[in-house]
């Protein structure tokens, strides 16, 4: 029999008998994990599966056809004696030579003499022989003729052991085979087997843990076919691949710089630099080193390709250029996206763009909660962007050309992130600047080289050529610093800081809406900044009735809540359904797939909010589109009322629009006053405007003295706090307002201004 000892490393369990230190054999338990142990078990299950045994849950028990059949061939006798089991063995497993057999039959009759020395009666010592015999045959006839030969054959058992199981592998362990148990619930079970553990080693390295949650073979042999079938994908391989950074120092635009020439010499690889540069070596130096660097790129030869701030999505008409279908396998989406890659005028680039692909996509789907159809989605964005700049990055290229992609900004997503690793993997170099360090760059890849600078500087332009330059003075970077420290959680804003507003609607009592409605926005309740958004608490309200049925106090508390920013409506429509909109005949145009089309909107000759700032424009379309999508106003989705939102908000008053142009999220904000005295309802088109401007960020507050359902017709949802004041008024007629004095008024001028009409 061969000797049980320890190992040196794990690596012991692949060295081959003959190159051992001495005849030994290694059966060791293992109760925890480790990254080194998940290798190990990997390669010590393919080798078992190929050469050896592999035990997932118990070894079953022998059946009646099994038994049967043990007992039609060798009979059912028994005798403790080594001479009866080798000549049993001989006849049962006629493969096996003398020495397995010898090894065997000694390893069996000390393991029944054990049984015999611990009280077993010879009938239990019959039982657990037949029992043996069967398992060697049913489930061990594979390994047993190859027992103490060079390639010692391996055993992988998972789960908790028996004890008849246990005597069987110990004494295959004895006879010439490894042995390696996994035991996911800890020792407790297999020490009341092996107190003294004299027939395994229990395994013990650093850095082991608790088998991760749902560890078994099964996850192996799944992970091993994965790995498989991800293979089948790639095809045949390129003859270079890809060295990046290897080769680099450290100084960022200095890498990008250096001479393809110069990099590395070695045929097999390409040198290309992947970078992402944060904050600024030197604000005023900074957008001058960036100008040059183009330059030398340029006079390099070397083909450019230059983003700013956003990698534009691919079009509807670059998606639709991508073959595809529908898929209900990974593999099968990558293989078949993976195909749309072209490039004949270089079969060698092709090979190593569609390895690229196969590479980062496999990485994306190793992602936490990655679904295919996402996955897809991804997969075909990439081939869009690919195809888009290949024409600018690969035109006739060869070997050792390496173009350069320059983003600066940073990823804003998951996708762009996804290019920019699959770029770092082509003959591209892919440098990411960060000037502004309040902006995070979302990309995270094991290639990416990062060069930190502490000073941050507002920047989103690259600098392509002199008229694009600009360095500001140490004054300036100065003021900028000032700025930050000011500005930036302190409860303190400069004009016009942020560009993107939420609202929230306040609930109030009436009396509050005039302790509020002059109120700075930054000291009203749930006012904040989050993520260069505001959340701008906003009032929009009704107030049915009149207080008191007093006339004079009623129309002077409307006084009082008319600022130098409020639109007062006295006339019910303020906008004529009949009134001329040009933005009518063109609004379908304007919307698709529930969708804006924003650039046809800002492109349109007829677009009258191209003079607002950018910031402004984009404010109030999504603004539109979040009306839209909320569907605030009935009709929407139904009956066509979407394009009379758009038309109608794309055409708004000027002094509306003057408002909106002057409105800063962190100060007072806008106020809308709409007073109807009369039985009419409000127009489809002010419902549609007072709906927007909600959303805006005004406070708008309706007077209904009637109390009736006037302003509530064309609204979806109950938008508005009501506060019924009062007794109902009729047949008012809204007097001039600014000539009402806001002192208190003797009772009797009263008749004189505040008159009930005919």
């Amino acid at each position: 029999m061969l000797e049980h000892k320890k190992i040196r490393n794990l690596s012991d369990y692949f060295v081959e008998l003959n190159k051992r230190q001495s005849k030994e054999v290694y059966f060791y338990r293992i109760n925890g994990y480790s990254e080194e142990i998940g290798e190990f078990i990997r390669k010590y299950y393919d080798v078992a599966r190929r050469t050896g045994v592999v035990i997932e849950g118990k070894i079953p028990n022998p059946d009646e056809k099994n038994l049967a059949y043990y007992s039609e061939i060798m009979g059912m006798d028994f005798r403790m004696d080594p001479d009866f089991i080798a000549a049993s063995l001989k006849k049962w497993l006629p493969r096996m030579n003398d020495f397995q057999r010898q090894n065997v039959t000694a390893s069996i009759y000390d393991s029944l003499d054990t049984m015999r020395k611990g009280g077993k009666t010879e009938n239990m010592l019959k039982n657990a022989y037949i029992k043996f015999m069967c398992w060697l045959y049913y489930k061990f006839e594979r390994i047993v003729n190859r027992l103490g030969e060079n390639n010692i054959p391996k055993i992988l058992y998972e789960g908790d052991v028996g004890n008849y199981e246990l005597m069987l592998i110990s004494i295959l362990s004895n006879a010439g085979c490894d042995v390696v148990m996994l035991q996911y619930h800890g020792d407790q079970g297999y020490l009341k087997l092996d107190p003294m553990s004299l027939r395994s080693d229990e395994l013990q390295i650093n850095g082991m843990q608790p088998f991760p949650q749902g560890y078994c073979i099964k996850t192996v042999r799944d992970e091993i076919q994965k790995e498989a079938n991800n293979e089948r994908l790639y095809g045949k391989r390129p003859s270079v691949h890809n060295c990046t950074n290897a080769w680099i120092k450290g100084k960022g635009l200095c890498d990008i710089r250096e001479s393809i020439a110069v990099r590395g010499n070695d045929p097999r690889f390409f040198y290309n630099c992947f970078c992402r540069i944060n904050g600024a070596e030197d604000k005023l130096t900074y957008t001058n080193e960036l100008f040059q660097l183009y330059q030398e790129l340029k006079n390099a030869k070397r083909k450019v390709v230059i983003v700013n701030e956003e990698i534009p999505k691919p079009t509807p008409e670059e998606i639709a250029g991508v073959r595809r279908g529908n898929y209900t396998r990974q593999d099968q989406m990558i293989f078949e996206l993976a195909c749309n890659i072209k490039y004949t005028a270089n079969v060698e680039l092709q090979r190593i763009m569609h390895k690229a692909f196969v590479d980062v996509v496999l990485v994306e789907a190793g992602e936490d909660g990655e679904n295919l159809n996402r996955l897809t989605n991804k997969a075909i964005y990439l081939l869009c962007w690919l195809k888009r700049y290949m024409p600018q990055l690969f035109s006739n290229w060869k070997l050792p050309e390496v173009g350069c992609f320059i983003y600066m900004g940073g990823c804003k997503n998951e996708n762009e992130a996804m290019l920019l690793s699959f770029f770092a993997r082509l003959p591209v170099d892919v440098l990411i600047l960060c000037p502004n360090l309040n902006v995070e760059c979302c990309l995270k890849d094991k290639l990416l080289y990062e060069v930190n600078y502490q000073e941050s500087l507002n920047i989103n332009r690259f600098p392509e050529d002199n008229s694009q330059v600009k360095i500001g003075t140490v004054a300036y970077h100065a003021e900028r610093e000032l700025d930050t420290l000011m500005y930036q959680d302190t409860g303190l804003y400069r004009n016009q800081q942020y560009g993107k507003a939420n609202i929230i609607s306040l609930q109030t009592m009436y009396e509050e809406i005039k302790i509020l409605w002059n109120q700075e926005l930054k000291y009203r309740p749930s006012f904040s900044t989050v993520d260069g958004v505001v959340n701008i608490p906003v009032i929009f309200a009704k107030v049915s009735g009149v207080k008191d049925g007093l006339l004079e106090p009623y129309w002077v508390s409307i006084k009082e809540l008319i600022t130098d920013d409020t639109l007062v409506i006295k006339s019910v429509p303020y906008i004529e359904a009949t009134a001329p909109n040009p933005m009518k005949a063109f609004s379908a145009e304007f919307f698709k797939n529930g969708r804006l089309q924003r650039n046809k909107i800002k492109s349109h000759s007829k677009y009258p909010y191209g003079i607002l700032r950018e910031e402004i424009q984009e404010f109030m379309l999504d603004k539109l589109q979040s009306l839209i999508d909320q569907k605030l106003v009935k009709g929407i989705g139904e009956n066509g009322t979407e394009y009379t939102v758009i038309a109608q908000i794309l055409n708004l008053p000027k002094e509306i629009v003057r408002m909106i142009q002057r409105f800063d999220f962190t100060k007072k904000n806008p106020k809308l006053i709409y007073i109807n005295t009369s039985e009419k309802v409000i127009s489809l088109e002010d419902s549609i405007l007072t709906a927007f401007l909600n959303l805006i960020g005004f406070d708008i507050v309706f007077f209904v003295p009637t109390g009736y359902q006037s302003i509530e017709k064309y609204f979806n949802k109950n938008l508005m706090e009501e506060h019924q004041i009062g007794e109902y008024k009729y047949d008012l007629q809204v007097p001039d307002l600014k000539s009402i004095s806001l002192k208190s008024t003797r009772p009797g001028r009263r008749n004189k201004f505040f008159k009930r009409g005919n």
